[in-house]
């Protein structure tokens, strides 16, 4: 395990070279590593007051030297072989030739029985190896502590001692965080009934591409939609390779900033690169790794505090170390937050004053800003996991990598399910009903969309069996999209009138748009919506910012839904609100008469959607009607009930819809049409 950047990189492991002495062969002469910064304490001035031992009196040792003991000094569980090894090899390391040979000395003076003869001849590898060989390693620990006060080294021996006390931090750090992380992973399976199912049982790999700003998934079922100017083939990376340990020295970026669409599955990765930490499956060559979560900083943003306060406040473990620990730039230390983009008000990059001292009280802006800017803990690293529209925040000159989250391949969809549910039944009962739906096997790229179908598949269990039977109404899991949605990012001051007003000017748009057949959202169409409704867009999750370069040295910020399908259903939540709250209806060819004469019905406004549907021979309003259709089921109705203003008998509703298609696929008047009109019957469980 390697606990500190660069150690040995030159040693054997202890075991290699107790091996290597027991066969007799000879090591060899070690590779000078460089000399570390943090413990470059061994200069002349540190050598021993007295000149070093002569290899005459090496030769004749004396009395053994008395250890002061202290149980519990170096007896914490994080003092392992391999930690041991490298740090008294680390230790060593920095001592000057005379100095190590005076180390050598001592050690044989005090402790012959040790060696089978003089240690001068050994390297630094096998005089390490035969102290762990014959003493314990808090023992082996002491006496090296020991022995260097003995020279006149008290500052290398306290290095020393407060290595071992960090790798203790360190320890107790891995173990909070663990049991935070693996809690959070459980709690939220238990909602699907997969209570003993933690994050690694259920994490499947992750699309992340090489860089942002690649726009959404705009594959679809019905229509052939061109890749938006910024959907590109790209390059992969994966969470080992953010911040390698090759590049710690590099002048490159201390920030990565990791951007994906609501649903892409950023929370699960910020989990997933937490634990391999933990669990030291990666980046070992952070020493400290301090993970946050937007809602958790929010706690401090009604006075100022230093963020050395956040920090001890939410790991009290880090209350041992000392500041300058935070600072230190061989052992570096990470910095990690989730929901960068509801920290957006935040991110003043030109009005915010300059901090460096993280035991400085300022604001919490402040705090965030500077950190961002590499201003305060300028030798740390900094990964955040944020939706886009967070980067139209960041100064130009921040220096930072830009990766995107992009959700589930093909493949992975199928093995996400496989990985959530235990039996192998349940599994392919749920891959079989996704593949059924081109739709539904499409939008599960999105991870959220997918644990809503496992969710579901769950709570179907527990009423029907080990054998359910899932709706075959794909708007039902739309609905549920769109709720889950809006209830992650829920405003304080929100209510459900000013949400269902906000979903039907949203949806008004989404219609005009689908008529246009364009799926993009411009600064024109956003007149729209009013102006202070314009960050609601994004933050709500239903829409993606990207920046499109329509020219060579011209950048531009466009929009678009979450996915084209997320457009087609607000659109169909838009018409089906209109009708159900005000018996309004939205399409043109109803007739004009009938408003004089009569209010319009259920049968007038899905007569008046078939027919226009039908109107359009690219099927741009295809999926539209099938989700219009699916509205129209009670099961969808209760979902939707807080939106309605007035109770209304909506009981006969799929059956009447249901005559009116039928009547139109009797007729036969648009053959190509037919199966897209059986398939508005599915969405009504006809």
């Amino acid at each position: 395990m390697l606990l500190l950047r660069d150690f040995v990189d030159w040693a054997q492991s202890p075991t290699l070279s107790y091996m290597s002495m027991t066969s007799g062969e000879v090591s060899e002469p070690p590779v000078e590593p460089k000399v570390f910064d943090e413990f470059d304490l061994f200069s002349d001035t540190l050598e021993p007051a007295g000149p070093p031992e002569s290899s005459e009196t090496a030769s004749k040792p004396s009395t053994t030297l008395e250890i002061p003991t202290d149980p519990n000094e170096f007896s914490h569980p994080s003092v392992t072989v391999a930690f041991t090894f490298k740090a008294i090899c680390a230790a060593l390391k920095k001592l000057s030739d005379k100095g190590l040979e005076s180390f050598k000395n001592m050690l044989w003076e005090h402790y012959p029985k040790v060696f089978n003869t003089t240690p001068l001849t050994m390297d630094i590898v096998s005089l390490v190896g035969s102290l762990l060989e014959t003493f314990s390693l808090a023992v082996s620990l002491k006496i090296t502590t020991t022995v260097l006060e003995e020279m006149g080294l008290d500052k290398a021996a306290a290095e020393l001692r407060h290595l071992c006390f960090k790798n203790e931090v360190r320890r107790c750090l891995r173990e909070t965080l663990k049991m935070k992380y693996k809690r959070e992973s459980v709690d939220v399976d238990r909602q699907g009934g997969q209570e003993d199912r933690t994050l690694d049982h259920i994490f499947t790999p992750l699309v992340i591409s090489s860089r942002g700003h690649n726009g959404p998934n705009t594959e679809h079922e019905v229509l052939t939609i061109e890749k938006l100017d910024t959907n590109k083939d790209v390059g992969q990376v994966s969470l080992q390779s953010i911040f390698p340990p090759e590049t710690a020295d590099a002048a490159g970026p201390k920030m990565v900033l990791v951007t994906g669409v609501a649903g892409s599955g950023k929370s699960m990765l910020f989990r997933r690169f937490v634990l391999d930490w933990c669990e030291e499956r990666s980046h070992e060559n952070i020493l400290f790794l301090f993970p946050f979560s937007a809602k958790e900083l929010k706690q401090f943003e009604s006075s100022d505090v230093s963020f050395l306060d956040i920090i001890q406040t939410l790991y009290p473990e880090s209350k041992k170390l000392r500041q300058k620990d935070f600072q230190d730039e061989e052992h570096q230390t990470m910095f990690v937050f989730d929901g960068l983009d509801e920290c957006q008000e935040m991110l003043d990059f030109f009005h915010t004053t300059i901090l460096s001292d993280i035991s400085e009280s300022a604001p919490l802006q402040v705090i965030v800003v500077n950190l961002l800017r590499g201003r305060l803990l300028y030798h740390s690293v900094l990964l955040g996991f944020s939706r886009p529209q967070v980067q139209a925040c960041i100064s130009w000159d921040t220096h930072y990598q830009n990766i995107e989250v992009r959700g589930f391949s093909a493949q992975d969809r199928d093995e996400y399910f496989k990985r959530r549910f235990k039996d192998p039944k349940q599994a392919a009962g749920v891959i079989g009903y996704v593949h059924s739906s081109p739709t539904l096997r499409i939008m599960c790229h999105l991870p959220l969309f997918c644990s809503l179908v496992a969710d579901e598949w769950d709570g179907l269990v527990k009423e029907q069996g080990s054998d359910p039977v899932l709706t075959r109404s794909v708007t039902y899991i739309y609905t549920k999209l769109i709720l889950a949605l809006l209830h992650q990012r829920r405003a304080p001051d929100s209510s459900v009138d000013k949400e269902r007003d906000f979903l039907s000017r949203l949806g008004k748009l989404a219609l005009h748009m689908l008529e246009q057949g364009t799926f993009k959202i411009t600064r024109h169409t956003w007149k729209e919506l009013e102006k202070h409704e314009e960050p609601l867009l994004v933050n709500a999750g239903l829409c993606t910012e990207y920046i499109t370069r329509p020219h060579f040295l011209l950048e531009e910020t466009m929009m678009s839904f979450l996915h084209p399908t997320v457009q087609e259903y607000l659109a169909a939540f838009y018409v089906f609100i209109c009708f159900r709250n005000q018996g309004r209806m939205v399409f043109e060819q109803q007739s004009k008469l009938m408003g004089l004469f009569k209010a319009p019905t259920v049968t007038d406004l899905y007569r008046s959607a078939v027919d226009t549907s039908l109107s359009c021979a690219d099927g741009k309003l295809d999926i539209f009607l099938r989700f219009l259709c699916g509205l129209a089921c009670t099961d969808n109705q209760e979902l939707l009930q807080p939106f309605f203003s007035a109770p209304a008998d909506w009981s006969t509703a799929a059956r009447d819809v249901a005559a009116v298609i039928r009547k139109r696929i009797k007729e036969n008047k648009y053959p190509g049409r037919k199966d897209n009109l059986q398939r508005c019957l599915e969405e009504m469980n006809m």
